[in-house]
């Protein structure tokens, strides 16, 4: 009943001043660009569709480009926020650096400039942890997937530990390639994500309608 009451009210009094929705932007690589798959088969597709079955009245905009590295999303990420002035920014970017063991402090240095840059713009920011297979080496290995939680605590961002929890470990769930997710990972993936997006829909939402 009480987000329905501030759905409303954003409905009433955002159209009388012609407000727009709250943003969710999604900057990722294939994992969220829907690689081989239809694109409303995606998780970032599932997500509008949940936003919009549980009542609220974000957007969701995927800037995700398959192949994407952090160096990638760093040149995008400037024009995106200008474009789309997002609430909140969901960083799902390092994969692809990883899988082509870039330098630890570049791909270090990347996420930061990313997270610095969206933050700037008052965006809320959850950060998508990321894991490689072992025959990297322990050290690069450890050395990697700590980039995810030291920056979450450097900024006080929101960290979704692990992206590919309960998939990456299940050959039926992934594609030929042994990469990329099938059509029924998807909705793993958004359970991975959604209970640390949840809350910080709410913050936006209850902030906006006490805005107006």
């Amino acid at each position: 009943m009480i987000r329905f009451l501030l759905l409303l009210s954003i409905i009433v009094f955002g159209s009388a001043i012609g407000a727009k929705p709250p943003v969710v932007l999604v900057l990722g690589d294939s994992l969220s660009a829907a690689y081989g798959l239809a694109v409303d088969q995606g998780w970032v597709n599932l997500l509008q569709q949940k936003l919009t079955q549980s009542g609220y009245p974000h957007q969701v905009v995927n800037a995700s480009v398959s192949g994407d590295t952090t160096a990638n999303g760093l040149t995008r990420i400037e024009r995106a926020l200008k474009a789309h002035q997002p609430d909140i920014v969901i960083v799902e970017l390092g994969g692809n650096d990883g899988l082509r063991a870039q330098s630890i402090p570049m791909i270090r240095g990347n996420l930061e400039k990313i997270i610095e840059r969206s933050r700037q713009t008052g965006a809320k920011i959850i950060i998508t942890g990321m894991r490689l297979p072992p025959n990297y080496g322990s050290t690069y290995v450890d050395q990697f997937e700590a980039i995810y939680p030291d920056l979450a605590s450097k900024f006080g961002s929101v960290l979704v530990p692990f992206f590919m929890a309960g998939v990456a470990t299940r050959p039926e769930l992934m594609q030929p390639d042994g990469v990329h997710p099938t059509a029924r990972a998807q909705e793993i993936l958004l359970d991975n994500v959604w209970p640390y997006l949840q809350p910080q829909l709410e913050a936006v939402f209850q902030g906006d309608a006490t805005e107006q």
